[in-house]
């Protein structure tokens, strides 16, 4: 191609999609076969009917980052895509759309309502798929999974039937989360604590067997429906005499019995607690210690069920809880109320308030699981970046309870379990059952489906055909390394460990980089309450995938959280727009040179400095990557490309391209090209589509083993000691401070730069750069727009008086301003 052909101004929407097509057509995000080291990454699989925010960005950008450098540094470079089924998320949007169309999923029934879900599946799916893919993401398609593949599903039901077996599955009515909006179970983990202000309201229960009351204190009146005792504490001396005695529940009239518990807290409220087992887990417990009974007063709708006396029955909870209050207030029970901030918990993807409920549910026991996750974490299997998150990793397994893992829902992995409509019995197999195995009965499977947090911490070896003994499991497993944020660590990242660990007995990966928050510039938490998000794609839009790419790499600095707004994204487009009109100007004068390696030329010491500064950057970016410091990987590139090779080494090239002999600018040429192509190497990663736009327009430099194709299968430079030369380093580092010193005094006494001025530089006795400050007279003086420089040393004369000096490192500059400024004023 005419290198002239290269637009004039950069226009990320002019190539970014042709090249990811290049991209996938060429099988560049394929590992190839060989022996060589590999490096895996298995997506954070986006729920499927998600749209990605932010976050989502950061997060993906950063794989894409790790997946390109390990890619280009000769390892087999896997990147799993694939997405979350999302069981409530995704029932909840389907149910919606039937509401809308006047419909509900009972009307339909199970099997169309699943075929709707699907059919929403595959339109979320596909749009999800093109986010990443205008994001760069070089994800291996051709290996994406879903976690309701056929496949995919056959490892969940082995995990299942083999965690009952080993007895670490189990069914029990146990006070569970309930979301009534839902309508399901939920763990513990999904279950948001928000603190809201509501009231605490006191009211009386008095004594059945004579004269006297004891009064409780409480948020949440309507549960006393369903109290079966109060609690004191075994050492209140208030109430000693009462334990034992029976007390009427108001507005029911039933007794019930005042027991003794430490559990009881004598110093908060009065000092006496009511006891609803079905409604509240440490009353559950509490009940279980002294033989309680459990009354259940909800129904699955959050209304109030038939254990309830009539006025109450079919409330919602809030409405039963003025119904309760008025009444009790009209029987004279009722003390006071006060207000009374507490924490309430909610659902994590309706915000619903959680309902304490007593259900028959699926349950995984943990403790055995939890020790081995553990365990992995303290030898070493696994290691956080920042290393702060270990602790969130360490506490939650510390003191971990039972899993629930069923779920009301019809989306979803349904439990494999069968139960026999003739003698009960309960069969769970691998396979579905034709008929009981011990009468031969029909047979009635479990209504209900598994959590989706169950199906993926299957994820990092379900995607590799695990339980089949596949070639990828084989090549890939274990995974590398998992980028997440913080918030799963406990709901995906502990079980994924627990998991492997389990089946397979090592660790699913070895680094888990746990990525901050992107917050607004006021340090906000973005979300659509408050109208901060940013959607990644219109930022793609108006700037181009790599701004969006660098600048998040470039603000992500380990552990600690991005704070950005929309202008924040001019940072990498500015840096784009800078290596595009760097390259074009390169390109544009290549005419008629003849390009060499750089070991078949005769280096002058700025060429070695550049190569020098090359070679720091290659070994700053490799120690960074390395040690997921992206921050500092990025600016390193940015550092050297921006400030070393255009501000410096390019603006030297443009003299000796516009007036040197013909073997300078042959050098000169030459040696821009190599350094540009090094350049764009470092920078692929970090901004992939425009350096492998400018790659495919760079002449091949002979002797360099550059033979063409992808950028993208390109080698990572790597740190070469033939690059180094301290000796003119230093001698140009020191050229550097002298036009640095000379360009600050002109630009503090306003000088215009069409303006030659007087320069003398006096150096010390034995200063080593004497002599190349001699010979780059011309450059000097090119550089600082001054006349010829005069040269002295301090044996040797002194400047005429009249000039302002300026001391550099082993060498002073006196700058004659005197016929360019107006002296009264600058004295004044």
């Amino acid at each position: 191609m005419e290198a002239t052909a290269m637009a004039k101004a950069f226009n990320p929407a002019d190539f970014e999609k042709r090249i990811y097509a290049r991209w996938r057509e060429s099988g560049a995000f394929s590992p190839q076969p060989g022996e060589q080291e590999k490096f895996v990454i298995v997506i954070p699989p986006p729920n499927v009917t998600g749209v990605l925010h932010m976050g989502h960005g950061l997060n993906n950008v950063l794989q894409d980052l790790l997946i390109r450098y390990h890619r280009m540094c000769g390892r087999r470079a896997l990147w799993l895509p694939g997405t979350d089924h999302a069981g409530i998320a995704t029932q909840n949007v389907v149910e919606k759309r039937l509401k809308a169309r006047g419909l509900s999923r009972r009307e339909l029934g199970r099997e169309k309502f699943l075929e709707e879900t699907w059919k929403v599946k595959n339109e979320h799916h596909d749009r999800i798929v093109e986010q990443l893919m205008r994001l760069g993401a070089s994800c291996d398609w051709s290996r994406e999974r879903f976690t309701m593949d056929e496949a995919y599903s056959r490892a969940v039901r082995e995990v299942f039937v083999a965690l009952y077996k080993r007895k670490l599955i189990y069914r029990g009515e146990y006070l569970i989360n309930w979301c009534s909006s839902c309508g399901t179970a939920l763990a513990d983990d999904e279950v948001d604590h928000i603190e809201i202000p509501g009231k605490m309201y006191h009211y009386y229960y008095p004594f059945a067997d004579g004269p006297g009351k004891m009064e409780i204190a409480t948020t949440r009146p309507e549960t006393m429906l369903g109290d079966t005792a109060l609690a004191v504490n075994p050492e209140d001396e208030r109430y000693r005499d009462c334990v034992g005695r029976k007390v009427i529940l108001p507005l029911t009239g039933r007794e019930i019995p005042v027991v003794a518990d430490s559990f009881v807290d004598k110093s908060f409220g009065t000092g006496v607690v009511k006891i609803t087992p079905a409604h509240d887990p440490n009353d559950y417990e509490l009940s279980r210690r002294h033989g309680l009974p459990v009354i259940n007063i909800l129904n699955d709708n959050g209304t109030l069920n038939d254990n309830c006396p009539p006025p109450y029955r079919g409330l919602e909870v809030l409405a039963a809880r003025e119904a309760v209050l008025r009444d009790l207030k009209a029987q004279g029970w009722f003390i006071r109320e006060e207000e009374h901030k507490h924490p309430v918990g909610h659902c994590y993807r309706c915000k619903t308030i959680i309902e304490p409920y007593l259900s028959n549910q699926w349950f995984v026991s943990m403790k055995s699981l939890a020790e081995k996750a553990l365990k992995a974490w303290e030898e070493g299997g696994v290691v956080f970046y920042p290393a702060k998150w270990e602790n969130t990793y360490k506490h939650w397994l510390s003191t971990i309870r039972d899993w629930c893992i069923s779920r009301q829902l019809w989306w979803g992995h349904r439990i494999p379990v069968w139960y026999c409509q003739s003698c009960g019995e309960m069969v769970v197999e691998k396979t579905d059952p034709d008929s009981c195995p011990r009468c031969g009965g029909e047979l009635r499977q479990d209504e209900d489906v598994l959590d989706t947090w169950f199906s993926s911490w299957l994820w990092p070896f379900a995607t590799l055909g695990w339980p089949e003994n596949t070639r990828d499991m084989k090549d890939f497993f274990p995974t590398s390394t998992l980028v997440t944020g913080y918030d799963i660590i406990f709901f995906w990242v502990a079980r994924m460990v627990m998991a492997s660990e389990e089946f397979l007995g090592v660790p699913p990966f070895k680094d888990i980089y746990i990525t901050g928050l992107v917050r607004d510039k006021q340090g906000r938490k973005m979300s659509k309450t408050l109208g901060n998000g940013m959607d990644p794609l219109e930022i793609v839009e108006e700037y181009g995938a790599d701004a969006l790419k660098f600048t998040l790499c470039f603000m992500s600095a380990q552990g600690q959280d991005i704070l950005i707004d929309k202008e924040s994204f001019k940072l990498g487009s500015k840096f784009a727009n800078k290596i595009w009109n760097a390259s074009r100007f390169i390109l544009m004068n290549l005419e008629g040179r003849t390009l060499k390696a750089p070991e078949e030329l005769s280096l002058s010491p700025e060429d070695r400095w550049i190569l020098g500064r090359l070679n720091e950057t290659i070994g700053r970016v490799r120690q960074a990557m390395t040690a997921y410091r992206f921050n500092e990987a990025a600016a390193a590139g940015y550092d050297f490309f921006w400030g070393d090779y255009c501000d410096w080494y390019l603006e030297i090239c443009k003299l000796l391209l516009a007036g040197g002999t013909g073997e300078e600018k042959d050098r000169s040429a030459s040696l821009l090209v190599y350094i540009l192509q090094e350049s764009l190497k470092i920078l692929h990663p970090f901004l992939s589509f425009i350096t492998e736009e400018i790659y495919g327009w760079l002449p091949r430099l002979s002797g360099t083993g550059e033979a063409g194709g992808l950028l993208i299968n390109a080698s990572f430079p790597e740190v070469r000691r033939d690059r180094e030369a301290p000796e003119d380093s230093g001698r140009f580092a020191a050229l550097q401070e002298l036009i640095r010193e000379v360009r600050t005094l002109r630009s503090e006494f306003a000088i215009p730069p069409e303006k030659r001025i007087p320069l003398t530089v006096v150096t010390d006795p034995g200063f080593a750069g004497e002599d190349y400050f001699r010979q780059s007279a011309g450059l000097i003086g090119e550089l600082t727009r001054s006349q010829p420089p005069r040269f002295l040393s301090q044996e040797g004369g002194t400047p005429a008086p009249g000039a302002v000096a300026a001391a550099g490192n082993g060498f002073e500059a006196h700058v004659f301003i005197r016929d360019f400024v107006d002296i009264p004023r600058e004295i004044q």
